[in-house]
């Protein structure tokens, strides 16, 4: 059985190599690679534990073939082995990609009506937003009665440096990996946006002194905002909930009272998460 695997991988590989000579890619033999790395996690959750052999068996491929599988997934953190024994568990990666999609998930559940409560009061729009590796998602909105002519932000990416949301959720970063953004290029969105990292630093600083972040047209001509920090049960800022509008709505005099609501709004949804308790 076991020669009769090993010739099916062989078999396998030289139809895998053929295809990538034909496209100039390893296309099909990716997705079966990731496929396959998918179903050991499957395997694992499912024992709790097992050794190279059993999910060899499981996967119908060769040792060699599951050993690899094996060592990318453990130098991604997603399993770990416990030496004594040789066995392979699910590491603490998976525990952490898990967390990030609870908090994503009591975000969506929690955030609604904190969310349509702030676009209620101020009569504009409001959102609930991420990090996104380099750029700011958001993951909810709601209008209000000023704003029925509103665009849709609601899934859109947004530059870190030129939102409100973004400012709050960079300002919060552990300082290697703010540095890193910080480091890539800034593009200028208006004449208005700030593009020198010393200066966004400064403004970052701020940030985390008032609580909140506000922007004038570093976005968009005529679009103000206001945004504040969303925390988890652990004190992390996970989330940014904002209010934004045109400039002749949310002036430079208003600016503070609705960035004052904003920051109430992150303080009823972080409570909502746990925080504080």
């Amino acid at each position: 059985m076991a020669r009769t695997r090993r010739q099916s991988d062989r078999v396998e590989e030289s139809v895998a190599a053929s295809a990538a000579q034909q496209n100039g890619r390893g296309g099909a033999s990716a997705v079966q690679s990731v496929d396959r790395a998918v179903s050991v996690l499957e395997i694992l959750a499912r024992h709790g534990e097992a050794g190279v052999t059993e999910i060899a068996d499981e996967l119908e491929v060769h040792k060699s073939t599951a050993f690899r599988l094996l060592g990318v997934l453990e130098n991604r953190g997603l399993v770990s082995q416990a030496k004594d024994r040789g066995k392979y568990y699910l590491g603490a990666g998976v525990l952490r990609l898990a967390g990030a999609a609870a908090v994503r998930l009591d975000i969506s559940q929690e955030g609604v009506p904190v969310c349509r409560e702030l676009a209620d009061e101020l009569g504009e729009t409001a959102n609930i937003a991420v990090l996104d590796d380099d750029a700011v998602v958001n993951i909810m909105q709601a209008r209000g009665t000023a704003s029925v002519t509103a665009q849709n932000w609601l899934g859109r990416r947004t530059p870190l440096h030129a939102t409100a949301s973004g400012k709050v959720l960079l300002a919060h970063l552990p300082t290697t990996l703010r540095e890193g953004l910080l480091a890539r290029s800034l593009p200028r969105l208006t004449e208005r946006t700030v593009t020198a990292a010393s200066l966004l630093r400064g403004e970052l600083e701020t940030v985390v002194e008032q609580g909140y972040a506000v922007t004038v047209e570093e976005l968009e001509l005529g679009l103000a905002a206001a945004a504040a920090p969303v925390r988890a049960h652990d004190g992390k800022v996970v989330a940014a909930i904002s209010v934004s509008g045109p400039v002749y709505r949310m002036s430079p005099d208003r600016l503070p009272e609705l960035a004052k609501r904003t920051v109430a709004a992150g303080t009823e949804l972080s409570r909502r998460m746990g925080y504080g308790f």
